[in-house]
């Protein structure tokens, strides 16, 4: 995964979908329902390219489980991606990193749903907007009632050509008191330091260009 892919992986329990399909032969685990308790964490791997409908859905029931997702996509035909994660699993977290290559339409929407009191979903998206794309990218936490103590944070960040098309549209609905609740939207633009310090390098325009997405889209920490 890491060299086909830049996915870092760790011993885990696996669930792995190359372009959108299943691939038992890669994964340990038979479905995204996580409804037993393991020794290692879980984690999900969502790698290639899509096209067309595509959703995910994570359903964690499992107490004291640690789920993690690593995402990243590329579309070179119109793509709808939904990802529903419900964490219903008391004092269980899931923590996500999703990183979208858009080089023509695409419409992203993740919802996390925290069913249960001391949850955490949190959940990172990395867009890279090429020339003449169109990214519409929502998000929505959703709290139950009676789910006090939650983590929830959900955001959004683009690397986009200047005559790329971006809508983000993040929305919360809260129906309990959270230990933290966050959304954040910002569009990446490198500084002036960066770019005087890569040309004092000897790179070239585009060579400072190139370097730059390669920076923003291999910064996939998340663990």
């Amino acid at each position: 995964m890491w060299d086909e892919f830049n996915i870092k992986t760790f011993p885990a329990e696996t669930i792995v979908f190359r372009d959108g399909v299943f691939c038992p032969d890669l994964s340990t685990l038979e479905s995204t329902n996580v409804d037993k308790k393991y020794d290692l964490p879980v984690h999900i791997i969502y790698i290639g390219e899509i096209a067309g409908k595509c959703r995910l859905e994570i359903n964690i029931s499992a107490e004291n489980q640690s789920v993690y997702l690593s995402a990243r996509i590329k579309n070179k035909k119109p793509a709808f991606l939904n990802i529903f994660i419900k964490n219903a699993g008391k004092n269980s977290e899931f923590r996500g990193h999703v990183m979208l290559e858009n080089n023509d339409a695409i419409n992203y929407e993740c919802i996390a749903h925290h069913f249960m009191p001391n949850t955490t979903i949190l959940v990172k998206t990395k867009l890279l907007a090429e020339k003449n794309t169109v990214s519409k990218i929502s998000g929505t936490a959703i709290i139950d009632k009676n789910c006090d103590n939650t983590n929830s944070d959900i955001s959004f960040t683009a690397l986009a050509d200047k005559t790329a098309r971006i809508e983000f549209m993040p929305a919360q609905r809260i129906s309990a008191i959270p230990t933290s609740a966050e959304h954040s939207a910002s569009i990446y633009q490198p500084s002036p330091p960066q770019i005087q310090y890569l040309r004092m390098a000897g790179l070239s325009g585009a060579e400072v260009d190139t370097a730059l997405r390669a920076a923003f889209m291999n910064d996939f920490s998340l663990f």
